[in-house]
């Protein structure tokens, strides 16, 4: 693969194609006429392509020559942003946030503005994803994760809270006041599937033989729960808006299922006044206790 011209020599050739001259190019730059034309000529030769056409004490760009300043602009803009972009203080900058999809819908964006409230000043970019966490591959800064899966070395891990889970309805599923669980249609996750499982362990209660449906994200299965379509296992911050709307009843409450939600990040919590106030938040905001 051949080398790259030299960025002072483009940066020369720039300076020239855009002034359309060699003079003013070179008074731009602070430097002689003889300068800019010998490193624009250098340039030419390591292309092997003439990009300028020299008439009448003028200088007229090529083909090769609109080609390569479009290119060589563009370069520069995008080298600038980036420059900008690195001597912006870091408690500037946007922190982007990985979130699970449910976790992201059903209760961190319904408390953005509680968040932004306390922290005017700090902008949150939410990307919503579960699972393994590519940080320099997705420019992710901090993510929000249960405990299901390995998250591998090299990260750093804050505890934020434990999860609880429980049975969740439609009021209309509820006879009498009691919901009996063994004549309802279960809903199940493909995402979270043991979810039913964790419940009957924690709670002691037989699984039984129920009809059932499974959908592929919690989500979906939590939306037909609100639907009346059957019994979903719900995590309390999953479904604490629906709870207090009424659209959804938990008649069993809520245990612990031995998991929790989990802050990573690659880069140290203390370092960064950013992780830290989210982390803080995340600690207030998700306390539970039945």
């Amino acid at each position: 693969m051949p080398r790259p011209p030299p960025l002072n020599a483009l940066r020369f050739f720039e300076a020239a194609a855009r002034l359309g001259s060699f003079v003013k190019a070179g008074a731009e730059l602070r430097l002689t006429h003889a300068a800019v034309s010998r490193q624009i000529r250098l340039l030419e030769q390591s292309l092997g392509t003439p990009l300028f056409e020299r008439r009448n004490r003028g200088v007229f760009l090529t083909l090769q020559g609109e080609q390569l300043l479009t290119v060589t602009q563009q370069a520069f803009d995008r080298l600038g942003d980036a420059m900008a972009a690195l001597r912006k203080p870091v408690q500037q900058r946007p922190l982007v946030v990985s979130c699970e999809p449910t976790i992201s819908m059903k209760w961190l964006i319904p408390r953005l503005g509680d968040f932004y409230r306390c922290h005017p000043a700090l902008q949150l970019d939410i990307f919503a994803s579960g699972g393994p966490v590519a940080f320099q591959r997705d420019g992710i800064d901090v993510a929000l994760r249960r405990n299901d899966f390995h998250w591998g070395t090299g990260i750093h891990i804050e505890k934020v809270c434990d999860e609880w889970i429980g049975p969740v309805c439609a009021p209309s599923l509820l006879a009498q006041q009691q919901l009996h669980l063994p004549q309802q249609k279960v809903l199940h996750t493909a995402s979270r599937k043991t979810a039913w499982s964790n419940w009957h362990s924690v709670s002691n209660t037989d699984a039984g033989h129920n009809d059932s449906q499974t959908y592929e994200h919690f989500y979906l299965s939590l939306q037909a729960a609100c639907a009346g379509l059957g019994v979903a296992i719900g995590s309390v911050f999953m479904t604490q808006d629906e709870l207090a709307s009424g659209r959804l009843v938990a008649p069993f409450g809520f245990r612990r299922d031995g998991s929790g939600y989990f802050l990573l990040s690659p880069l140290p919590f203390d370092g960064d006044p950013r992780r830290t106030a989210f982390l803080q938040w995340l600690c207030r905001q998700m306390r539970y206790s039945p």
